[in-house]
């Protein structure tokens, strides 16, 4: 990746400004051209503003002075500092605002959709789902090459990981699953460390790294893996109990003036985790999951059912250039903020089309299972959601942990609810080694046709 060019500095530009013949004149101008933070409404960092055609009578080094002007005006400190001492800070541009609006509509009220995916019976199928989407591309972000597949399987089944790929995925999901139950607790350095620790368990090739500070002889430094450009050299070891320490008193303090957006905070805390990068190895996904502990923190339930790393995941290079647009403009971290805040807006949209697709699912089957008497009878609302999934997957295997897992139930029901599927031969049922494996017919569609033509025969 190609490190991002730095701004022209403003007080070069303001010296080349009094040195024209209308210095003073022409600085007036510029500030009153009505140039806002983000030109064309996009917080444009001046690698990219450089390539773009200026408004009349501006030059484009004029047009970033305005720009970077009014940036500077509405500029909020914040007390963390970057590794030259420089403080970080940020603004509130309409973009930003436009997004948090969209954030605060979408992910703090009530979830639209059927009684299917508001009821609490059927809701844990949803948020398992979700934990299993992050927790996969959270590991594939730093690295993990195994497939959606094989992880989804792996978690659902509690089968043991067998590849260091694997490892990170179940040490993923745990770390998730470890967050929901600390959601109402303040943020500690400990808890950091104990959340690095299961993050990175049987993943390091130094276990002893494993929940605690890199050290001096550690030498970390990001890297473009594509050409080993070195991308970011984070602060000092010797800064980072110190640094961790200001992390959560940032975290936990919730009534700082001026007032602070939740997401803003949730936001600001996955940088600055990233940027300082105090563990040897595992700092993104730490990050990442210490954005999540934030957002629940603070009231944004329905962050739990997103996953953010599935989208970073597409673009990872986009993901990597917000943090060193922030680097190379001063510790400005607007740019962060607008890139995760459009990664949110885009993950809350997915969440809002899968709960539709998954309605659809189910009015499908429910539609199927209405012309039977028998059915209406005889499936709760656990294997009316199965058959909604083997419908669309043909020979899909499902197993009584999976079943379990999926809906959070005991074992006995999981096993109860495949075994009278199997008997209507709306699963074929066989066995692995001990333990049975349920397979989804591909004529299921028509097995249920059958069996309500059957059941209307009796019925007759």
């Amino acid at each position: 990746m190609k490190i991002p060019l730095t701004p022209p500095k403003m007080d070069d530009l303001l010296n080349k400004l009094s040195r024209s013949a209308k210095g003073p004149e022409r600085f007036l101008d510029l500030v009153g051209s009505g140039v806002g933070p983000a030109p064309r409404g996009e917080y444009l960092h001046w690698d990219k503003l450089r390539h773009l055609t200026p408004p009349e009578n501006l030059s484009t080094e004029e047009w970033w002075f305005a720009a970077k002007s009014a940036r500077i005006a509405l500029s909020r400190p914040l007390l963390f500092k970057d590794k030259h001492g420089r403080p970080f800070s940020y603004t509130m541009p309409d973009v930003v605002l436009g997004l948090l609006h969209q954030l605060d509509r979408a992910a703090s009220g009530q979830v639209p959709g059927t009684e299917q995916i508001s009821n609490p019976q059927t809701r844990d199928s949803y948020l398992i789902s979700s934990l299993i989407e992050e927790a996969i591309t959270s590991s594939q972000l730093e690295g993990a090459s195994t497939t959606r597949r094989v992880a989804k399987e792996m978690l659902r089944e509690g089968r043991k990981p067998r590849t260091r790929s694997e490892q990170m995925i179940f040490n993923n999901y745990q770390a998730m699953q470890f967050i929901r139950q600390f959601a109402a607790e303040e943020m500690t350095p400990s808890i950091i460390f104990e959340l690095h620790g299961m993050l990175v368990v049987d993943t390091l090739d130094d276990p002893s790294a494993a929940g605690r500070l890199r050290r001096d002889e550690d030498d970390v430094h990001v890297v473009d893996v594509r050409d080993s450009e070195a991308l970011h050299t984070p602060p000092a070891a010797a800064e980072l109990g110190e640094r961790i320490k200001r992390l959560c008193r940032f975290a936990n303090d919730k009534n700082t003036e001026p007032f602070m957006h939740p997401a803003i905070r949730a936001i600001i805390l996955h940088f600055m985790l990233g940027y300082d990068h105090p563990f040897t190895d595992g700092n993104g996904r730490t990050a990442r999951t210490l954005f999540y502990w934030s957002m629940l923190n603070q009231g944004y339930w329905l962050t739990e059912y997103l996953s953010i790393s599935r989208i970073l995941k597409a673009a990872p290079a986009d993901y990597a250039r917000a943090y060193l647009y922030t680097e190379t403009d001063g510790g400005d971290i607007t740019y962060f903020i607008v890139h995760q805040l459009k990664t949110i807006v885009r993950a809350i949209g997915d969440l809002h089309e899968y709960l539709a697709r998954k309605i659809d699912e189910v009015h499908e089957i429910e539609e199927m299972i209405r012309k039977s008497p028998t059915l209406r009878t005889r499936l709760n609302h656990r294997q009316i959601a199965l058959l909604g999934h083997a419908l669309r997957r043909p020979n899909a295997n499902y197993r009584v942990e999976g079943h379990r897992k999926s809906h959070d139930v005991t074992y006995d029901t999981a096993r109860t609810d495949l075994l009278e599927l199997a008997e209507l031969r709306l699963l074929e049922k066989s066995r692995v080694g001990r333990a049975f494996v349920f397979v989804s017919p591909a004529n299921l569609s028509e097995r249920l046709g059958k069996l309500n033509k059957a059941n209307s025969r009796q019925r007759s």
